[in-house]
């Protein structure tokens, strides 16, 4: 397995394969980061064939690809079609998306997504956007605090943490990440602390990216991109991202809502590959300890 000082990229020989790539194909990596994957997407291409890229954090231009076969697009993928067109692209032979943090943005301290360092609380992919996790934890009222912890995170006692912010910013914002830490420590018993901490910061992250609203919206026009026989691979890293994917892979759309032609048939725009997820060796696990709850899925285009 290949790494960069960037991100060491998960299931990588097996995303290539599952990929099944065409010499003169069309290609896209819907979240290009250090561009790992990108990088052997182009080592199993002819010099016919063409690779767009996604990425909307501007510290993964660094990573650019010099081949004349690859475009970085600096954009969120939920602009796929759109973007695709742009460069004169309807129909691609295959999509890979890891839906996965890039090990740069939890190890550059400034950027607030890990609870490591005491930075500003920002937790921005792309820090063009307005909304940063300072302003989820000291805008968003108690109630809708307490959602997002418990669906996005899955914090226990989410109501409880969420009482305990609101208490402590109306006396002073909460700014950074060990201010808000203190309070998650006030709360949860030491056994518990470290499994709470990466509750909370993926809760905040995934609100502060509207990471769930981008996920259903790329997913939503991967059938119409995706050429017959073309195939979509797709690695996810909590239940909710996994369950959309599964959704679609099995009702053609995120809801699992069956799409019927007049005569009640059910119309299934893909087909799934591996009937179960495909996850991490514990040899790459060690190696990488991020990569322990990634699991890939397969579906060809029907």
């Amino acid at each position: 397995m290949s790494t960069t000082p960037y991100h060491n990229p998960v299931l990588l020989d097996e995303s290539i394969e599952a990929l099944n790539i065409q010499p003169n194909g069309i290609y896209v990596d819907a979240t290009f980061g250090g561009g790992g994957h990108s990088s052997l997407i182009l080592r199993n291409l002819g010099q016919g064939g063409r690779l767009l890229a996604f990425d909307q954090d501007p510290d993964a231009r660094q990573n650019a690809l010099k081949d004349s076969r690859f475009t970085l697009i600096a954009q969120n993928f939920r602009q796929l079609r759109k973007a695709l067109r742009l460069y004169g692209v309807t129909q691609v032979d295959g999509i890979l998306a890891d839906f996965g943090v890039s090990s740069h943005q939890f190890d550059a301290a400034e950027r607030g997504f890990s609870f490591r360092f005491d930075a500003e609380l920002d937790m921005r992919m792309n820090p063009e956007t307005p909304l940063t996790a300072a302003g989820v934890i000291n805008q968003y009222d108690e109630s809708e605090l307490r959602r997002i912890l418990s669906k996005y995170g899955e914090v226990p006692r989410a109501g409880y943490l969420a009482h305990l912010i609101a208490k402590a910013r109306a006396e002073k914002d909460i700014t950074s990440t060990f201010e808000l830490l203190h309070i998650i420590e006030k709360a949860y018993s030491p056994k518990h602390l470290s499994s709470v901490k990466a509750q909370v910061f993926q809760a905040l992250r995934i609100e502060v990216n509207d990471e769930m609203g981008a996920l259903e919206e790329f997913l939503e026009q991967i059938a119409s991109v995706l050429k017959p026989e073309g195939r979509f691979v797709s690695i996810t890293y909590h239940s909710l991202e996994d369950r959309m994917v599964k959704h679609l892979i099995r009702s053609g759309n995120t809801d699992d809502e069956p799409i019927r032609d007049d005569f009640g048939k059910r119309l299934l725009p893909f087909k799934g590959i591996s009937r179960k997820p495909i996850v991490p060796s514990d040899q790459e696990i060690s190696i990488n300890p991020r990569a322990r709850s990634a699991k890939m899925r397969i579906a060809e285009r029907l």
